[in-house]
């Protein structure tokens, strides 16, 4: 089972990498170059700052999926969560004062 789970997540990972490659952002998964457990699943270098965790799952449980992200990102990075049930669409979650943080940058 380790071996099935461990290759789920591989391929999740890579599908999120694919997404922030097509939308034309330079990304690629991250354990595979960093190593260590702490290290995020994918790094987008367009985006620095996120520490982006990604969950392929039936069952959620985002909210400890998010506290691992927060304990696992360097001081300064912003945990995304990237997750998906099978035959669903991704999503993409934050904490709300982050996306308000994120937005308020962007803005003219």
């Amino acid at each position: 089972m380790a071996i099935n789970s461990r290759r789920k997540g591989a391929v999740a990972e890579r599908q999120v990498s694919h997404i922030l490659q097509d939308a034309g952002l330079v990304a690629r998964r991250g354990q595979q170059f960093r190593g260590g457990p702490d290290s995020p699943d994918v790094i987008c270098e367009s985006l620095p700052g996120l520490h982006i965790e990604v969950k392929s799952r039936q069952q959620h449980n985002i909210w400890q999926w998010m506290t691992q992200a927060a304990a696992d990102m360097d001081k300064g990075e912003t945990p995304i969560v990237w997750v998906k049930r099978p035959r669903e669409p991704w999503l993409v979650v934050m904490r709300a004062d982050d996306w308000v943080e994120w937005a308020r940058d962007r803005c003219v």
